[in-house]
């Protein structure tokens, strides 16, 4: 139960969004996943303010892709899609921690379907936590993003209006012997 062969290979589509050129394969307990080359993923889908905790790709990286693909396929259920996602991320060693945020993450934005009391109960177990333990950081970060965003819309404006044209250069003359 492990990825095959080594880390994906990629092509960069445009600033969020990257194409697989070769195949990604997950063997699961009893089947064999295969991300196909041309798969289009944005890794780990991180909301913006949290990437300076959890960057969008990293030891994890194989385990988002195979998730993008799961949940975009009809080959195993959205909550199954989250458990082989969980279980992979243990398989490549991400901690404990980073990996719990990251499973409770995906079932929050899958809508928890397919939960049991189980998943519920580890949901709150993590999530709870988490989300005590991410408010300040990302408040903060939130705000000097946007106070960042108004520098920059001030700057781009001051440039726009003080933007002069200049007279074109004057052609350059033959002189004749």
């Amino acid at each position: 139960m492990a990825f095959i062969g080594s880390g994906p290979v990629v092509e960069e589509l445009d600033a969020k969004f990257w194409k697989l050129t070769e195949p990604v394969v997950y063997q699961g307990d009893s089947q064999v996943f295969t991300v196909p080359a041309g798969f289009r993923t944005d890794f780990a889908s991180v909301p913006r303010a949290l990437v300076w905790l959890i960057p969008r790709y990293g030891a994890y990286t194989r385990a988002a892709i195979l998730h993008d693909y799961l949940i975009h396929s009809d080959e195993v259920s959205t909550a199954d899609a989250d458990g082989l996602f969980r279980r992979a991320l243990r398989e490549l060693g991400v901690s404990l921690p980073r990996r719990w945020m990251m499973w409770a993450a995906v079932r929050v934005a899958n809508g928890l379907a397919g939960a049991t009391i189980g998943d519920l109960g580890r949901f709150l177990l993590v999530a709870v936590p988490s989300v005590v333990f991410l408010a300040i950081p990302v408040i903060v970060v939130t705000l000097f993003l946007w106070i960042f965003w108004l520098v920059e819309l001030v700057f781009w404006a001051v440039a726009r209006v003080s933007r002069r044209t200049a007279a074109p250069p004057p052609k350059p003359q033959m002189k004749t012997a």
